[in-house]
């Protein structure tokens, strides 16, 4: 399962229509999404950096997965989800929309661009020619999640959900007997990134992201994904090989030593022989598994 923002994608998202804005709702949108690291919020902050910010009083507070809200003593503003912001009661009709919400009120809806990260199409095909299924669970309005789904070749996907449900649908893949790797970076994704069997964050995820995950890879190219797998199953069946080694050494080796035939010259080394035969075989992860991952992913199973 891929996160879509920042994951699939580079997390550079700008604004679409910038100059189309009302110079003080933006403003008012930057000064509050300066208070999040979402790439939206990056996105907004970015877009407004020759405007004049106000300064708003009151408590910031980040709802994972909804947006950012502040109450100052004369309104109330929220900039994320529609429904959230709004205080709709009917999520599908925000079409995933990020909005500036004044008492309820929208006063601003804003749509945004990002390019796909480096290597993603060529590790979903890799990932796919592997044996594995591959979905997008996003938070992301369902034009942007579709278009990056048909962009990448990813026929599955879930657009505009929360927190808790990309968690649901790792239990629902979970208990059909799945072992799901979740690769993702953003505050929202932490639950799901604990949840699921295994995870992956890159780098330039948020802290929380990068402390939940199992794995956290510094290339900026995707294909980090399926050569970690591959790496790991290649590792699993080098261990495997030294344990038969090493258990093999002591069936020959005790009964030999148990009869007296075995000097302590002798013993040190055959000792060492059978250390030398079990790193010299570890070693062979420098080269196995770094081919074209698919290959690699294909022949460590």
């Amino acid at each position: 399962l891929f996160d879509k923002t920042g994951t699939l994608t580079q997390g550079e998202a700008h604004l679409a229509d910038a100059s189309g804005h009302s110079p003080q709702y933006l403003a008012l949108a930057a000064a509050m999404a300066a208070h999040s690291a979402h790439p939206y919020s990056m996105a907004l902050v970015t877009a407004a950096a020759r405007l004049r910010v106000p300064q708003i009083t009151g408590q910031f507070v980040e709802y994972p997965g909804c947006g950012v809200e502040v109450s100052s003593p004369e309104h109330v503003y929220r900039l994320g989800r529609r429904a959230w912001a709004s205080g709709a009661e009917t999520p599908e009709q925000s079409k995933g929309k990020t909005v500036l919400a004044v008492d309820g009120d929208v006063v601003a809806t804003f749509t945004f661009e990002d390019r796909a990260r480096a290597g993603a199409r060529a590790a979903v095909e890799d990932l796919q020619r592997g044996g594995f299924d591959v979905e997008i669970v996003s938070g992301d309005r369902i034009e942007a999640v579709e278009a990056c789904a048909g962009m990448l070749g990813i026929p599955r996907f879930a657009a505009a959900i929360r927190p808790e449900e990309k968690t649901a649908r790792i239990a629902a893949l979970t208990a059909t007997g799945r072992k799901v790797l979740m690769v993702g970076d953003g505050l929202n994704d932490a639950p799901a990134l604990t949840t699921a069997h295994a995870s992956m964050a890159p780098a330039t995820a948020a802290d929380i992201g990068r402390n939940a995950a199992d794995f956290v890879f510094l290339r900026e190219s995707l294909q980090a994904v399926p050569l970690t797998i591959a790496v790991a199953r290649h590792a699993n069946r080098l261990i495997r090989q030294n344990f038969v080694l090493a258990v093999g050494y002591n069936l020959i080796a005790i009964p030999i030593a148990v009869q007296g035939h075995v000097t302590p010259l002798i013993a040190a080394l055959a000792m060492s022989f059978s250390s030398m035969t079990v790193v010299a075989n570890a070693l062979r992860l420098r080269g196995g598994a770094r081919g074209k991952p698919a290959t690699a992913i294909r022949d460590a199973a």
